[in-house]
């Protein structure tokens, strides 16, 4: 078939070391340009060494098809030929033609001549005559060379016979040179005998040449339709070809693909010129180098590079293997397909392949790997990031990898900042968070943010609990910091709890389970500090749990109770109102320390419920009392920041039906932490309502004196912790309290001393100026039925009281152990000094007995029976107790003794009354380690201040 003919004549060369090379007749770039994606298969099978038509056709160049087609590329043999037969007619016939004949045939020989000429000129300028022209000159030479045989012949001296012969022999060349011209190929030979027959002319031959002619002319119509088909075929491929060509050379042009080949050594024989522009060369330079030149292999861990390696040294093919660009610039990254070629003996000869641009899909994969790892706001590792790391230490194959710590960190009062300042800002002070926590951590560990204002930190490798300490204390400094948020001043601090594997756990499940433990331990004990996981978390764990349930159902059913405690007049010593306290019977447990679930409130936010239900139950209470009387009720920050706050106390004045400067709302220093306009605004309305304001705990709190510039306090109330200790030598608690009231009465403000209950401060408060005091100096707590019958006695009050105070006491409830002389006897601490102790357990326990008594597992000191009643009695210490910084005490704050191994004794047996001994060698051996681990850096419980009392109501 023509079409295969034409497959065939554009088969490509294969020279040895070399990649695949074109025909001369075949222009194209050597791409596989119709190969489809499937067609990276290895093509040992089938038909592999047959190349397809569409990419072994190649256009046929119209002087080599047409003008060469026509035998003007010379015609050496058919001018040998001529030479030839003139030659040996002269041998056979040993005479001259004549000399028509001998013109004719030197005629024909330099036609020929004339002819080569011809082709060359037309080669410059291919015009359609010159094209005719050419088509026509192959019959000038076969006419006159038959015009001189036939005139030999006439001559006489050549017989027909060899000039048959040479006539035969030409025509036959003649056809073959015009073989791809069907009209030409007759004509040429026909054109020949016609020479011959004119110049010897007889009858047969005019006969015969006549039906000659007939016949050629209808074959050669026939070979003219048939190559009209051809052509036309010709045409449509070369027009597929050049459309296929003109898509891909657009294809490259946009960057989004490319193409490249190699022969059998990874050498380049072709590249696109994309590929070049991108590695900043030329494609010329590129040829001959190896492929892998394209790409930068200097990161060995890449397993595609190494796939690549692969396939080229195993002749496989491979599809869209990414790689690195080998750019000097900035990662740009590749997506290549390759498969091996094979020539017509199954000699593989080199790989041919595409690639694409997969920059943008790399970044776009990275950045969905950083949005499922990483924190959008912060940067940090998310949950599901920090979680993975901490699995995989965890599940290290080497057990000494195991070990780690985690922190888990809560911001304190962040969500007060939310809540007074918007989502905004919070989202712009945690960003400062993770800033600072990172350069906290270094390269120590990992940091996480799990959500919120949680975070997680990670520290791989066996650490000391005083590095981990250490570490805890830097972060905690270093989040309590002043931060800057829109021109304000913010301040938070943090609570952190910490786990060690293997110790306290040895999987993530249970190791964060603990830590969330030592960190609800931490932020009980007053935030602001670290606590390390301790087996008997798991019960107060439980107990918070279940003393949440009982307090929700505690506001469901009404348990709850307020408490009025006497507030003073120093001047005239009356009674002017009260200040409402929260109080809780629980059915079971009895009375619970306001401290204990004011806090769970707090955290739950079950406190704004609490909070309205007493600022309505005060009001309604206020209303059965002297209208010169008032109430003062704690507001919670939380509440404070409710845009209902004075809708609320509109109401409950209006229902009450009192006079709004009745009621006086407690507010402490924490509303100013935000500083802005919605805490004026929150003034403003309470003041537009009536309502007298107190600012409660003054000097505890976290802000400067510059709100109260603007802030419409009526009244400052002293803490406690100033007026206790106020008195005792040494004590700057005095001076504060006097400048405390000398700022007051500047500001026109009253002030009201908490906490005192000795006669010595009663006489220091008056003596610095304060207007009013409250405390158990004057009058305890009452609930409603008291407090009307004291009312009803009148509002006098008269101070009742020792003179000295004792050294502050710690209320607790905590389980020791007495020895006395070797019998060990089980008892609980109701409260606790530095000098001191009320136990109670044991029953008629003479004054004077002497006991060894364990607070905790490593500490003991010696104490004496000063009184007794009943089953308590108080003893005094032989050595004071230490306190830390954070003035708790530091005995207390190790595990409680185990209890004693001996059934508990009745001590009703009489003891002489001994001299209180002083503390023998032993017990202070045994003090003294105690004392040393509680202040050591290791301990939590030594790292921070003491818990300040809960709002609300909590004394």
């Amino acid at each position: 078939m023509p079409q295969a003919e034409n497959s065939r004549t554009a088969e490509p060369v294969l020279e040895r070391g070399e990649g695949l090379r074109a025909s001369p007749t075949d222009d194209t770039s050597g791409v596989d340009v119709a190969a489809p994606p499937e067609a990276t298969a290895d093509r040992r099978s089938g038909t592999r060494r047959e190349l397809s038509a569409d990419r072994a056709f190649a256009p046929l160049d119209t002087e080599a098809g047409e003008i060469a087609g026509s035998g003007w590329s010379t015609w050496p043999i058919l001018t040998l030929s001529m030479t030839l037969s003139t030659l040996a007619a002269l041998l056979l016939t040993g005479t001259w033609p004549g000399p028509a004949a001998a013109v004719a045939l030197v005629a024909a020989l330099l036609a020929v001549a004339l002819a080569d000429l011809q082709r060359k000129r037309n080669r410059k300028g291919r015009s359609a005559d010159a094209i005719n022209v050419s088509l026509a000159l192959p019959l000038v030479p076969l006419f006159l060379f038959g015009l001189g045989i036939g005139g030999w012949v006439a001559h006489g001296s050549l017989g027909w016979d060899a000039a048959g012969a040479f006539l035969s022999v030409t025509a036959i060349i003649s056809a073959v040179y015009l073989r791809k011209q069907p009209g030409l190929s007759l004509a040429g030979p026909w054109f020949l005998w016609l020479g011959a027959v004119l110049a010897d002319v007889w009858s047969g031959g005019i006969l015969g040449l006549a039906g000659a002619g007939l016949v050629a002319g209808l074959a050669a119509r026939e070979q003219i339709r048939v190559q009209k088909h051809e052509d036309s075929l010709r045409a449509a491929q070369m027009r597929a070809q050049n459309r296929a060509r003109d898509i891909l050379s657009e294809y490259e042009d946009t960057g989004q693909g490319w193409f490249w080949e190699t022969d059998r050594r990874s050498q380049l024989t072709y590249v696109s010129d994309a590929v070049a522009r991108v590695l900043g060369t030329e494609a010329e330079a590129l040829m001959g180098r190896p492929l892998v030149a394209l790409f930068d292999l200097s990161d060995a861990s890449e397993a595609s590079e190494r796939t690549l390696m692969f396939h080229l040294s195993t002749r496989s093919a491979f599809k869209e293997l990414p790689v690195r660009a080998a750019t000097a610039g900035g990662d740009r990254w590749w997506s290549i397909s390759g498969r091996p070629i094979y020539d017509g003996f199954n000699n593989f000869i080199g790989f041919r392949g595409s690639g694409t641009d997969l920059t943008e899909r790399k970044r776009s994969q990275e950045e969905v790997s950083r949005l499922a790892n990483f924190d959008s706001l912060t940067g940090l590792a998310n949950r599901f990031k920090i979680t993975k790391v901490l699995e995989k230490i965890l599940t290290s194959q080497q057990e000494a990898n195991r070990a780690c710590a985690i922190f888990l960190l809560d911001l304190d009062r962040f969500k007060h900042v939310n809540d007074t300042m918007g989502h905004p800002a919070g989202d712009a002070l945690l960003k400062q968070v993770a800033q600072r926590l990172e350069r906290a951590v270094g390269k120590l560990g990992q940091v996480g943010r799990l959500g919120g204002d949680e975070f997680k930190v990670v520290i791989p490798g066996r650490q000391t609990k005083q590095l981990l300490g250490e570490l805890a204390l830097e972060i905690i400094h270093s989040l309590s910091q002043p931060y800057a948020l829109e021109g304000q001043r913010v301040i938070i601090g943090a609570s952190i709890g910490i786990a060690m594997a293997p110790q306290d756990g040895d999987n993530s499940d249970d190791l964060v389970r603990n830590a969330d433990l030592a960190l609800y331990a931490a932020k009980d004990g007053g935030r602001g500090r670290h606590h390390f996981y301790a087996e008997d978390l798991h019960a107060e764990a439980e107990a918070r749990a279940q003393l949440e349930e009982d307090l929700r159902d505690a506001i469901t059913k009404g348990d709850l109770q307020l408490f009025y405690q006497p507030v003073i007049s120093i001047a005239t010593e009356k009674i002017e109102g009260f200040e409402a306290l929260l109080r809780w019977q629980h059915p079971v447990k009895g009375w619970i320390p306001p401290d204990r679930f004011i806090a769970t409130a707090e955290d739950t936010g079950m406190i704004t419920q609490l909070g309205e239900w007493a600022l309505r139950t005060a009001c309604a209470d206020l209303a059965e009392m002297p209208e010169n009387v008032r109430v003062a009720v704690n507001v919670s920050p939380l509440q404070f920041s409710s845009p209902q706050l004075p809708v609320v106390v509109a109401q409950a004045i209006a229902q009450a039906g009192i006079r709004p400067d009745q009621l006086e709302l407690e507010i402490t220093e924490s509303v100013f932490l935000s500083d802005d306009k919605g805490t004026d605004a929150m003034f403003k309305a309470l003041k537009r309502v009536g309502v007298r304001l107190a600012l409660d705990d003054f000097g505890t709190g976290y802000s400067s004196l510059g709100y109260l510039k603007k802030a419409p306090f009526d009244k400052i109330k002293i803490d406690q912790s100033f007026v206790r200790g106020a008195t005792q030598p040494g004590s700057r608690n005095g001076a504060i309290i006097a400048s405390i009231t000398s700022l007051a009465k500047a500001l026109g403000m009253e002030t009201t001393a908490e906490g005192v209950e000795t006669l010595d401060e009663l006489d220091l408060v008056r003596r610095h100026g304060c207007s009013h005091v409250q405390g158990y100096i004057y009058e305890r707590p009452l609930d409603k039925a008291a407090t009307h019958a004291r009312l009803a006695s009148g509002l006098a009050a008269v101070a009742r009281g020792p003179r000295s105070a004792r050294a502050p006491r710690q209320t607790m409830l905590r389980k020791v152990i007495l020895d006395h002389q070797g019998k060990l006897y089980d008892g609980t601490i109701r409260n606790i000094s530095t000098s001191g102790a009320l136990i109670e357990g044991l029953w008629n326990v003479p004054v004077g007995t002497v006991f060894k008594l364990q607070i905790s597992q490593d500490f003991f000191v010696g104490c004496t029976t000063r009184w007794t009643l009943d089953d308590r009695m108080g003893v005094e210490f032989s050595n004071p107790l230490q306190r830390d910084e954070g003035g708790q005490i530091l005995a207390v704050q190790g595990p409680p003794p185990r209890k004693a191994p001996a059934p508990r004794l009745a001590a009703a047996a009489a003891q002489s009354p001994a001299r209180p001994p002083m503390a023998s060698p032993a017990v202070s051996a045994a003090a003294s380690p105690a004392v040393s681990q509680a202040t050591s850096p290791v301990q939590p419980q030594a790292a921070s201040p003491a818990r300040p009392a809960p709002r609300a109501a909590a004394r």
